[in-house]
Parts: structure tokens; C-alpha cells; sequence
């Protein structure tokens, strides 16, 4: 024990696992690189690059050697060349050397006295340049002082054309996963082009995402699977199955299955994911997610014979097989263009957020009208009359009936016949 715990402690602290990720990438390393040379499977790599877990002992040091970065190497220190003095010229008035004497340097020689010996000249002072003349530019900078300007090769990618490419390169191939899933081709459809204006939507979120396929496949099957398209005429009963026995048994297995279990087989079996992938998608634990894909397999394996004898390797290999070749035998509408989906998404947001400030102004018209109308101060109803110490209740003038507001508009839309009603007058 004790030792496991110095060894542990002898190696490095570990990355963050997005890290991790980053350094294997600069590498250039792919997952079963590192799972081979690690002594795992690549499942436990990207699980250790998801941070769901983390290497131990032997393990986590041969990790963290493998994805260490690699130090900088500095360049060799370049000496200055040394400046020797320069080489004193024989002067023209003096003899060549032919005593000891001549080995004394020029410097120590005098000058004859008869020479005349020029006056230094001044120099001229920088002539000011006229008043209206333009400034001088600017030196250009070097090129090792330019920090922030990017190379004349390196184009940024906008997010629109990021998006396309996005669109252009999962949205057939998903139109046809989801038909798979769903066995309706127009549901398909609907569903990818419906997951791709939401990832337009939440593009910075998505951009930055590890797997922006795989969002937008997650999207793409949740909307498909929705309960609710069973309420809409088109969409409660699946279209044909393909005409080819083989083929149909297939696709009868795959609709009869229960949604969560015909998902599951699609990701691991069709897809490709492995295990922890796949149950992170389906949003289940990996026992559950592995019971619902053996539980698809036995069911789909009762109506393929071919599948019954096979190994578990075997069996999933063919089930890709047999999946793709589906997918691609079927016509499926062609999804719209990217820049077709992108215009309906702003105009769903633009339209939704016009919704929501109508909304919101009729409300508040709403609330000030009631404010307007409501009573401001509160008036109790009259109760009725009462017998109080045998005295009987005041009588007044009461509610009139129907019956007596008709007999009152008769009488006063009819003329009197007769004498006049006498009244009497009281002084």
C-alpha cells in the first residue's frame, strides 16, 4: 500500500480532462494510440478525456508521460564574432623597416613637423525641412514586431460557412439514421431540419461543443421521437417497408422494437458509438444502456437467422452491415439547402420573439383597462329586512319583477282613455 501511494505521488498532477483532450490532439494521437499503448481500451480514454474517471498507478504515469507536452527546446546561444583592432598602414613617409626600431608601431612615430595638418571641417547642420512639406512616414514596423496581424494564408471561417459545412457533411446521412428510427421519410426529414435551426439558434453553444454531429443527431432523435407526432394524420402510420424480404425483416424488427431499446441499437450497432457514448446519449447509466441493446439484439436476432449462430463481435459487425445497407437501399427526401434552414430558423426566432412582445403589450393593455374599470372603493350589498321585537320590517318600494316591468312599459306606452286621474293636493 505503501508503495502504490509513493508511486502515485511521484507522478504529476493530471490535466483538466478538456486538456488532456487538447495535448493528445498536438500530438497527433488518436484514442487507439493511447489506449494501446496504455494497456486499456479506447472507451477508458476518452472516458478519462470526458472526466467521467481518472488513470491510477501504473497507468495514470504512463498517461501522463504520453500526453506530456514536450519542452521547448531554446536555440544554441550565437557568440558575437570578436572585433579585432584594424591593422596599422605603413605610413609613405616613413623608410621601410630595416632597424629594431621599425617594430614600433605607426602610432609611436611622430609626424614630421613640416607637414601642414588640415583644419577638422565642420559638419553642415540638417537643413529644417519647409514648413509645407508632409510629414515622413512612418519606418514599416518589422515583421517580429507585428504581434497581432495574421498570416496573408489564414482565412477565419464565419459561422455561417462553419454551419454549412456542419450541414453539408451529417444532414443525409441523418435524414436517413432518423428514418431508420422513426419509418417515416417525411418525419425524417422534418426531424434534421427542425435539430439544424436549433443548433443555428444556439450556434455559439454548439460551436464549441466536442461532437456538434452529435448534437444535432441527439436533437434530431428526440424531436423524432416525440409521442405527439402520433396526433397528426401524417405521421400515425409508418410509410412501406422495403420490397425485399431480407430488408423488410429488418425493418419490421427495428419498428417493433420499444423506442428506447430501437435508439440504443441504433447508436451502438448503426451509428458506431460505443457504450458510455451511447448511454450518455439515450440519457441512461451503461448497465441499462448494455441490457437494452442485448435485450434488442435477441429480438431482432429472432427475426434474422443469420444473427442466432454469431458471436457477440460477429453479431454487431453484420447488424452494421445489415443497418447501413438499409439506410443507403432507401430513398429518402433530400434534406433543403443549409442556407434554406438557416433563413427559417431567424424567421421562427424573429417570429417568436414578435409573439412574445405582442404578448406581452396586450397584457399589460389588459391590466391597465382593468385598472381603469375596477371599482375604487368597495360598497356593501343592502341586507334584507328583518322582524325585530315582534315590530314588523319598514316597507319601501321593492325590486321589480319581469312581469311588472312589462305591465309598467305597457301602461306608459298606452294612451289613457277616460276622465282624468284626479290628484289630490295637499297644503
Amino acid at each position: 500500500m505503501t508503495r502504490s501511494t509513493t508511486d502515485e505521488a511521484a507522478v504529476p498532477p493530471l490535466p483538466s480532462p478538456k486538456e488532456r483532450r487538447r495535448l493528445r490532439e498536438a500530438k497527433s494521437l488518436s484514442e487507439e494510440e493511447v489506449a494501446a499503448a496504455v494497456g486499456v481500451t479506447r472507451a477508458t480514454v476518452r472516458s478519462w478525456e470526458t472526466g467521467r474517471t481518472n488513470p491510477r498507478g501504473r497507468k495514470r504515469a504512463l498517461y501522463a508521460k504520453l500526453i506530456a507536452p514536450e519542452p521547448a527546446v531554446k536555440p544554441p546561444a550565437v557568440k558575437p564574432p570578436a572585433v579585432k583592432p584594424p591593422a596599422a598602414k605603413p605610413s609613405a613617409m616613413k623608410p621601410p623597416a630595416a632597424t629594431p626600431e621599425a617594430a614600433v608601431p605607426d602610432a609611436a612615430v611622430p609626424e614630421p613637423a613640416d607637414l601642414p595638418v588640415a583644419p577638422p571641417v565642420p559638419e553642415a547642420p540638417p537643413a529644417a525641412p519647409p514648413a509645407d512639406a508632409p510629414p515622413a512616414p512612418d519606418p514599416a514596423p518589422d515583421s517580429d514586431t507585428r504581434s497581432g496581424a495574421e498570416a496573408p494564408d489564414e482565412r477565419r471561417v464565419s459561422p455561417a460557412e462553419a454551419f454549412d459545412e456542419l450541414y453539408a457533411r451529417t444532414a443525409p446521412g441523418l435524414v436517413r439514421q432518423t428514418y431508420l428510427l422513426t419509418g417515416r421519410r417525411a418525419l425524417a426529414r422534418e426531424s434534421v431540419e427542425r435539430a439544424f435551426e436549433l443548433a443555428w439558434q444556439r450556434w455559439p453553444e454548439v460551436a464549441v461543443d466536442r461532437d456538434p454531429a452529435g448534437w444535432v443527431r441527439a436533437a434530431a432523435y428526440e424531436y423524432a421521437m416525440s409521442p405527439w407526432h402520433r396526433l397528426r394524420r401524417t405521421h400515425r402510420q409508418p410509410d412501406a417497408p422495403p420490397t425485399e424480404p431480407g430488408k423488410r425483416a429488418l425493418f419490421d424488427a427495428l419498428l417493433d422494437l420499444p423506442p428506447a431499446y430501437r435508439r440504443t441499437l441504433l447508436l451502438y450497432d448503426g451509428v458506431g458509438l460505443d457504450l458510455p457514448e451511447t448511454a450518455a446519449e439515450t440519457e441512461a447509466s451503461t448497465p441499462a444502456a448494455a441490457g437494452r441493446l442485448m435485450t434488442a439484439r435477441a429480438a431482432v436476432a429472432e427475426r434474422l437467422p443469420e444473427l442466432a449462430d454469431a458471436a457477440p463481435a460477429e453479431q454487431s459487425a453484420l447488424l452494421h452491415d445489415r443497418i447501413g445497407g438499409l439506410a443507403r437501399a432507401e430513398h429518402v427526401p433530400v434534406p433543403r439547402p443549409a442556407r434554406a434552414v438557416r433563413t427559417g430558423s431567424e424567421n421562427k426566432a424573429r417570429l417568436w420573439t414578435r409573439a412574445a412582445v405582442a404578448g406581452v403589450a396586450l397584457l399589460i393593455a389588459v391590466t391597465g383597462l382593468t385598472l381603469h374599470t375596477a371599482p375604487t372603493h368597495y360598497e356593501p350589498p343592502i341586507s334584507p329586512p328583518e322582524r325585530v321585537g315582534g315590530v314588523p320590517p319598514r316597507g319601501g318600494p321593492q325590486k321589480l319583477t319581469a312581469q311588472d316591468l312589462r305591465l309598467q312599459k305597457s301602461l306608459s306606452e298606452q294612451l289613457a282613455h277616460g276622465p282624468e286621474r284626479l290628484v289630490p293636493r295637499l297644503e
